[in-house]
C-alpha cells in the first residue's frame, strides 16, 4: 500500500514538473526558427504570432498535432488561457508563455469546465470555450466581413474603370472608321479629277496660250479642301 501511494505521489509530481505536450509543442514550433515566416515571437518576445494561418495549418499543424483545423488550434490555446491581443494579426499571449522561459510551462494549466458545487444535482453543462473564444470568433468575423468589403469595393473600382476604358476604345474605333472613309473618299475625288482633267483638257479655252479654270475645277477644289480638313481633324482627335 505505501509503494503504491509513492509511485502515486512520483507520477503526480512528474506531471506538474513537466509541462504539457500541447504547450510544449507550440513553444517548438515558435522557436524554430525555420518557421519564422510561418510563425513566430513577436519583438518583445512576449507573446507569439501566427503570420501565415493558411501555410501554418496546411504545412505545420499536421506534423505535431495530426489535424489540419486552425480554429481547432485556437480553441486549445484559449483552454490555456491564451489571450488574442491584436485584431490585426493572429497574436497569442499568457504570462507564463515568454521567450527563453522554457520552465515557466509548467506553470499553465488547463482550464477546467465549470461545475456544479452541489454533489446532489447534476453537473451544468461544461464551457468548451471561453469568453476568449468568443471575442475571436468575433474578431475573425469582423476581420473576414472587412476583407470581403475591401474586395466588393475593389471590384466595384475595376468595372468603373473597364466601363470608362471600352467606351474610350468605342471612340477611337469610331473616329478611324470615319478617317479611313475620308482617305477613301479622298483617293476617289483625286481619281475622278484626274480622269475629267484628261477629258476636259483640250476643252478649256486659253488666254494667252494658257488654259483657263472652269468653275468645276474649282467646285473639286473646295471639296478636296474640305475633305482635308476633316481628316486633319479627326487626326487631332485620335491623338488627344
Amino acid at each position: 500500500m505505501e509503494v503504491e501511494c509513492e509511485k502515486g505521489l512520483f507520477e503526480y509530481v512528474l506531471r506538474k514538473s513537466s509541462p504539457p505536450p500541447f504547450l510544449l509543442k507550440t513553444y517548438m514550433l515558435v522557436e524554430d526558427p525555420t518557421t519564422d515566416q510561418v510563425i513566430s515571437w513577436n519583438s518583445e518576445g512576449t507573446a507569439f504570432v501566427v503570420w501565415q494561418p493558411a501555410e501554418f495549418a496546411r504545412d505545420l499543424l499536421p506534423t505535431f498535432f495530426k489535424h489540419s483545423n486552425f480554429s481547432s488550434f485556437v480553441r486549445q490555446l484559449n483552454t490555456y488561457g491564451f489571450r488574442k491581443v491584436a485584431t490585426s494579426r493572429w497574436e497569442f499571449c499568457n504570462d507564463m508563455f515568454r521567450k527563453g522561459e522554457r520552465d515557466l510551462l509548467c506553470e499553465i494549466r488547463r482550464r477546467k469546465a465549470w461545475t456544479n458545487k452541489s454533489q446532489s444535482q447534476p453537473a451544468p453543462p461544461t464551457q468548451s470555450l471561453p469568453k476568449e473564444s468568443d471575442e475571436d470568433q468575433r474578431s475573425s468575423s469582423t476581420s473576414s466581413s472587412s476583407g470581403y468589403s475591401n474586395l466588393m469595393d475593389e471590384n466595384k473600382r475595376l468595372k468603373r474603370e473597364n466601363g470608362v476604358l471600352s467606351s474610350e476604345l468605342s471612340g477611337m474605333k469610331r473616329k478611324c472608321t470615319e478617317l479611313i472613309d475620308l482617305v477613301a473618299m479622298y483617293a476617289r475625288s483625286e481619281k475622278e479629277e484626274e480622269d475629267e482633267e484628261e477629258e476636259e483638257e483640250d476643252d478649256r479655252p486659253k488666254l494667252f496660250g494658257v488654259r483657263l479654270k472652269v468653275e468645276g475645277d474649282m467646285e473639286r477644289k473646295r471639296k478636296r479642301a474640305n475633305i482635308s480638313e476633316t481628316a486633319s481633324v479627326l487626326l487631332s482627335q485620335s491623338c488627344k
